[in-house]
């Protein structure tokens, strides 16, 4: 973005999110002066890069949805999304799978994103060639379907690929062996205390997990199903003591289902929600002494 004239003989321009100013010689100030914090260019600047700023969050906001509840997205999208920095930027270098007519993945469609355009997407492959694949539609996979994790990772880091999006390196968990099918709740991160309820229900929203009827929520959907991961929070005055419960997935009728029938993607992300709940607890002297 270029330089805008300012009263006072003043320029100013956004660069990396913060406004800059510049004198009549055409020196760079170190800040914006105070005289014009209130100049309607400035403002406007500011007011641009909070919204800039909302919305690159809403993309990466957006592909995680996408990623998370198993989404088709056609190539049109992405082409017309592509021009945009901040769809571009949140998209660059994620894994993609392209789609066949049946909605099946490509196996020879699977690689880094790198651009989309006139009904394509170009691709790094796992054998580091860049490629160019016809498709109508792609998907984001969730990395605990991907069966080339280990690699994809390893070849990622070799590459140095920074993801906008927390999908390679997003830590994942796997039902075990021992997990009875049957069961209906997974007591692994329940007990973890807080001081005041308020407290956990904010981590919740902060880390994107709206709370309804006392519990955390995270909506998948996995093979055409919803699944919603509940985390227990608490429903009692906001300043009680309380401690997180347990993890129980449910259908869209609100049914609890045996834990034997919920899909990896339900599992590692409602589990994920779970931990990261739980990782917030109040840690008492003797559970940090290993006692």
């Amino acid at each position: 973005m270029g330089w805008s004239a300012v009263p006072g003989g003043y320029q100013v321009a956004l660069r990396d999110g913060d406004v800059v100013a510049r004198n009549a010689k055409g020196r760079e100030l170190r800040s914006v002066p105070a005289s014009l914090r209130d100049d309607p260019t400035v403002l406007g600047l500011r007011q641009l890069t909070e919204w800039l700023t909302r919305h690159e969050a809403q993309c990466r906001t957006d592909i995680e949805r996408w990623m998370v509840r198993s989404l088709p997205v056609p190539v049109s999208v992405l082409t017309e999304v592509w021009p945009d920095e901040a769809w571009r930027t949140a998209l660059t270098d994620l894994v993609v799978a392209v789609l066949d007519d049946d909605g099946h993945r490509d196996p020879d469609g699977v690689g880094l994103l790198r651009d989309a355009g006139d009904g394509q997407v170009g691709l790094v492959d796992l054998d580091g060639d860049t490629v160019r694949r016809t498709a109508r539609r792609i998907v984001v996979p969730h990395p605990v379907t991907l069966d080339d994790l280990d690699d994809l990772r390893e070849f990622a880091a070799e590459l140095q690929v920074r993801q906008s999006v927390d999908q390679l390196f997003r830590q994942t968990w796997v039902r075990g062996p021992d997990v009875d099918p049957t069961a209906t709740r997974v007591g692994d991160y329940s007990g973890g205390r807080y001081d005041q309820l308020r407290h956990l229900t904010a981590r919740a929203t902060k880390l994107g997990y709206p709370v309804r009827g006392g519990n955390a929520v995270c909506r998948i959907v996995e093979d055409g199903h919803t699944v919603e991961a509940r985390s227990w929070v608490g429903a009692d005055d906001p300043y009680y003591e309380t401690e997180t419960g347990d993890l129980v997935f449910t259908d869209r009728h609100g049914t609890a289902l045996p834990l034997g029938t919920v899909g990896p993607v339900a599992w590692s992300e409602g589990t994920r929600m779970a931990a990261a709940l739980y990782a917030g607890r109040v840690v008492a002297a003797q559970e940090e002494d290993g006692r």
